[in-house]
């Protein structure tokens, strides 16, 4: 599987908002693209991808299975008709999106149906997003840490998730930082926005490869073609060590999502 660092997150974009952001992603270069079925934008998203000439092949695209259909009765079904919304026949990677509410549905259950969607070739990579440090476990106790590609969770300055990315490192597991500005929080800090200064390049490149820096796959959206190639800029800067401290430095804990249904926090 190769998923590209830096991708074009679709969430919160819907009609044609959401088909001009990924057409232009597309155009500048972008070839990972992040959709959800609880987006409700899988058909925009499919439709940029079927206007844009950029071979299939080329593109990785990543989908996420809502906490409605993680039961292995339904999980597959779900994902045949992202498919058509999204108009391929396989995505590059499938998510569960949050762990079942309550733990209504185990977690081997729906990496099972994974396995099972994956084995379909309906997916060509599995993995998880919004899970813990003990649902990571239980994740891999089920399928094993080979076949769980990443676990996509919020991860900005402000809240850094140190012990879950040690965790996922340590177990061969990628992850994905989701809201990597933080809502555009981080635009606003005075380190950051030092550092920008001093660089030459912008608060959201420099919070970017801060993220890169560490491994980290980033998906930040936005609706302004100049913001995407500038996000997509990012990759070619390069950050000291104590650019990357100062940011370090930054965590607070700030989580900004964390519905009634989310898991206990590590």
């Amino acid at each position: 599987m190769h998923m590209s660092p830096i991708g074009a997150g679709t969430f919160r974009l819907q009609g044609q908002t959401a088909i001009d952001s990924v057409a232009n992603a597309l155009g500048l270069g972008y070839r990972h693209i992040d959709t959800a079925q609880i987006y409700g934008n899988e058909a925009e998203v499919g439709q940029a991808l079927a206007a844009s000439g950029v071979p299939r092949a080329e593109v990785f695209v990543a989908t996420k299975i809502w906490t409605a259909h993680l039961a292995a009765d339904a999980l597959i079904p779900s994902l045949r008709e992202s498919l058509t919304k999204l108009r391929l026949d396989h995505v590059d990677l499938t998510l569960i999106h949050w762990p079942a509410p309550q733990g209504a549905v185990p977690v081997a259950e729906t990496m099972a149906a994974l396995l099972e969607a994956r084995a379909l070739g309906l997916t060509r990579a599995i993995g998880v997003s919004n899970f813990t440090i003990p649902l990571m476990q239980k994740a891999i106790d089920a399928v094993g840490a080979a076949n769980i590609a990443t676990n996509q969770v919020e991860l900005h300055p402000y809240l850094q998730n140190r012990s879950m990315a040690a965790f996922a490192r340590t177990h061969g597991i990628a992850v994905t930082a989701y809201m990597p500005l933080a809502y555009g929080k981080v635009l606003n800090d005075p380190v950051i926005a030092a550092i920008a200064e001093r660089l030459q390049a912008t608060p959201a490149q420099v919070t970017l490869a801060w993220l890169l820096a560490q491994g980290h796959t980033v998906i930040p959206s936005s609706t302004r073609r100049e913001h995407l190639a500038a996000n997509l800029a990012a990759r070619a800067l390069v950050l000291s060590a104590a650019d990357l401290a100062a940011i370090d430095a930054l965590d607070r804990g700030e989580r900004l999502v964390s519905p009634d249904f989310g898991p206990q926090w590590d």
